[in-house]
């Protein structure tokens, strides 16, 4: 039943993501922990205040083999990474994900990437969706100039891009150059399917401190002033 309810509120979906991987073996205080959670904020969820200076963003993290310890060293699953993303659209969430990497990342950075990648295929269609209604939705073209000229690409291409926001300084240089280097030339060249989004400005890289990345909330278990301060950029409340 929780799993229903993280589609209204993205604050609880990492919490009940974890739950739902032990349903043979229920973490009962855990669950009773996210029920009196929802029953103190009743009237929350996502509070919408549009704004189209903001166009798309989206914010991307990974855990890297977040579940990991040595009582269950030898299950499968507690060496997989967590990949957490946010598609937001002039400031309103989207798309929002928290789910296990289905592949052994050998490094943060690879993590990292793997994360990325994943994010791209939701919003490199959602930019294609978004180009073609963009003139119902009523956008200030005069803002989405201002974009456009920061990313090189001119405003009467009439083109929309989206920010990405990436905390991992390795993982934003590496998906930024065209080559495949000594130390990372394991990683599969199907994580490499962006480069020329990156490179005709349709995707805008950005190095953004851990503080303000928002899909933090979706990959870790976090102190209760982070937790608030991330939901307040996420769902406004």
């Amino acid at each position: 039943m929780l799993n229903y309810l993280w589609e209204t509120r993205p604050d609880i979906l990492y919490s009940v993501h974890q739950c739902s991987r032990f349903c043979n073996n229920p973490h009962e205080k855990a669950i009773k922990c996210i029920i009196g959670y929802l029953k103190c904020t009743p009237n929350e969820g996502n509070f919408l205040s549009p704004d189209s200076s903001k166009g798309i963003q989206c914010y991307v993290d990974a855990d890297f083999a977040s579940g990991w310890n040595a009582l269950d060293c030898e299950e499968p699953s507690s060496v997989y990474s967590r990949t957490g993303y946010v598609i937001m659209f002039t400031g309103c969430p989207v798309v929002w994900v928290s789910k296990l990497q289905t592949e052994v990342a050998l490094s943060t950075m690879e993590a990292e990437y793997i994360a990325l990648s994943q994010a791209m295929r939701d919003l490199i269609p959602l930019l294609g969706l978004l180009d073609e209604i963009t003139p119902a939705l009523n956008l200030d073209k005069n803002q989405l100039s201002v974009h456009w000229r920061a990313c090189g690409v001119e405003p009467d291409s009439n083109k929309l891009f989206a920010n990405l926001y990436e905390d991992n300084t390795g993982t934003n240089e590496l998906a930024k150059a065209p080559k495949i280097r000594p130390r990372t030339k394991h990683i599969s060249l199907k994580y490499h399917h962006f480069w020329e989004q990156v490179k005709n400005g349709t995707v805008k890289l950005n190095l953004t401190g851990t503080k303000d990345q928002i899909a933090y909330i979706f990959i870790k278990a976090l102190d209760k002033p982070s937790f608030l301060h991330l939901r307040k950029l996420l769902s406004g409340w």
